[in-house]
């Protein structure tokens, strides 16, 4: 984060995070407090660890940390991830047809676990199939990179049950509640009809009529495999959105020890500031690297981790209808010259 970043930040957070001055003491400023919790957000560091470089108690530096990153998701939410509307959608999945070549596409979506330290007398409430406990992160991307949805604190041991169907997300995915451009159809493949705006995502998630997953199993045509590349390489770019998450935000490189509740705040927190500062950069040659993480021992293990089935393989005839027209419509109309190299 360049200072210039750091001081527009200031400027939209500094009014919410500042405190009055007493008789007895003076307060800390604002730069200081949203530095403190930038730190523990970039590093993860302990609090005893940032208490020493800033020469405050580490009592304060945690009343601090939950305090500036509820503070920083309220300042910049509408501004960096305001809820889509109609046209967002529509910008989004003209996005997708331009950069990653896929139709009616108005994101790719994911979950991922955040690995947390066991809450107190939580039982087996957070204990997920990876023998560890997390919190879950479901998210929708677009074709920026940027995050336009974030869903934090499903329980980790509810992710087999479907955290999806569980979610805000969820629940207006299956109502028609998203304000999601109605179908349309998709210019020189007028013979296919009207089809619905989709989200793209892995096996973990159901067939929608609004959600498109890969055709399973290993004996597939060579037109099913071309079209779960297509599909695939849709999807990636929520998985790289993680990895430049993670690479900037270390704090999901460690297993958090806050509370449940100070880390939803926190992620929540990283989510907008990803937006803040990624908006700063699109249109730029420039990237940002992830560097890979090479564990050596449980302790070292990335934090951020795939989360399992989000619902049931049930799908109705017409979300599996719709995914073969996507099939046929990949393999003709939309065929690009370099997909039969690839497969």
């Amino acid at each position: 984060m360049t200072k210039d970043a750091f001081d527009e930040l200031l400027g939209k957070v500094g009014p919410l995070i500042a405190k009055a001055d007493t008789r007895m003491r003076l307060s800390i400023g604002p730069a200081e407090r949203l530095a403190i919790c930038l730190r523990y957000l970039a590093t993860g560091d302990s609090y005893r660890t940032i208490a020493f470089s800033y020469r405050v108690g580490h009592a304060t530096v945690a009343v601090i940390v939950k305090e500036v990153a509820g503070a920083i998701w309220t300042a910049l939410v509408e501004e960096t991830m305001p809820v889509p509307q109609t046209e967002d959608w529509r910008a989004i999945a003209a996005g997708f047809q331009e950069r990653w070549n896929f139709p009616n596409c108005v994101g790719a979506i994911d979950g991922k676990h955040v690995v947390i330290q066991a809450p107190a007398n939580s039982g087996s409430l957070y204990f997920n199939y990876k023998s560890s406990h997390s919190l879950v992160l479901l998210a929708v991307v677009d074709a920026e990179y940027l995050f336009r949805v974030v869903d934090v604190g499903g329980f980790g041991r509810s992710s087999d049950g479907g955290s999806l169907r569980n979610s805000a997300f969820g629940e207006s995915l299956r109502d028609g509640s998203l304000q999601l451009p109605p179908d349309t159809v998709i210019p020189g493949a007028e013979r296919l009809g009207l089809l619905p705006h989709v989200f793209v995502g892995d096996e973990a998630f159901p067939l929608l009529d609004n959600l498109l997953r890969p055709f399973p199993g290993r004996q597939l045509t060579r037109e099913r495999r071309l079209f779960n590349y297509r599909l695939s390489r849709a999807r990636l770019v929520v998985e790289c959105a993680f990895g430049i998450l993670s690479s900037q935000w270390r704090m999901f490189r460690r297993v958090i020890t806050t509370s449940p509740e100070v880390t939803e705040l926190c992620v929540k927190a990283t989510c907008v500031l990803h937006n803040f500062l990624r908006r700063k950069t699109i249109g730029r040659s420039s990237h940002t690297p992830v560097v890979p993480v090479v564990a050596e021992s449980s302790d070292e293990a990335p934090t951020l981790r795939d989360a399992p089935m989000m619902g049931s393989n049930n799908a109705t005839r017409r979300s599996i209808q719709l995914r073969e027209t996507f099939c046929s419509y990949l393999n003709e109309e939309g065929v690009v010259s370099w997909q039969h190299k690839v497969v």
